[in-house]
């Protein structure tokens, strides 16, 4: 089985008004995040933001659970965000995947947007699927979705989710949780 990382865009992200911007690191994406990557098995959670006062965020919540009091309250989540760290870009996230498994990713994005050169859910399960595959990093945008600058770098982009109505504007940490089960669950549930 190919490794599977998870990257969580901050910027360049875009607006309801497609205008490139930041948003804030959340304590709901840190903890919801590593707890659903955790669960299926991902190897690593990179929290992309260029701003340093975000990563002093991100770095002192995961201190609190990892050293801190909370790790002795709840053991669990400190093994969660064990995997969880933070990047700078995606520049970043490609030098850490590939000095920890010694080859290059592949970058997979996420919009809830249809793109023509999309790949489905079973074809991207049979690339995770191949132990020879390279290791895949899975791109989610937070606001509006990832910037189009973004979308042009990435290797693939997987088909969006799709619910019964046109309504389609799902939390970022629900996307995860229902791709990842999708991608990753085990195999009484495929």
């Amino acid at each position: 089985m190919a490794a599977v990382h998870l990257a969580l865009i901050h910027y360049p992200i875009v607006d309801k008004h497609g205008d490139c911007v930041a948003t804030s690191i959340t304590n709901l994406d840190i903890h919801d995040l590593s707890r659903a990557a955790r669960t299926y098995g991902v190897d690593r959670v990179w929290l992309v933001h260029p701003y340093e006062g975000q990563q002093q965020f991100l770095a002192t919540v995961l201190e609190h659970w990892r050293k801190g009091w909370g790790s002795d309250y709840n053991p669990t989540r400190r093994e969660a965000l064990d995997f969880t760290v933070g990047a700078l870009d995606l520049n970043e996230v490609y030098a850490g995947i590939t000095a920890q498994h010694g080859t290059s990713p592949l970058f997979v994005a996420t919009s809830a947007r249809s793109y023509p050169n999309s790949i489905s859910y079973p074809d991207l399960r049979t690339r995770i699927d191949d132990p020879n595959g390279p290791p895949i990093c899975l791109v989610f945008g937070t606001g509006w979705g990832l910037h189009p600058e973004v979308m042009v770098e990435m290797d693939l982009i997987l088909h969006p989710i799709i619910g019964r109505g046109p309504w389609n504007h799902l939390s970022v940490r629900s996307a995860v949780s229902i791709i990842l089960d999708r991608l990753l669950a085990g195999d009484m549930q495929r």
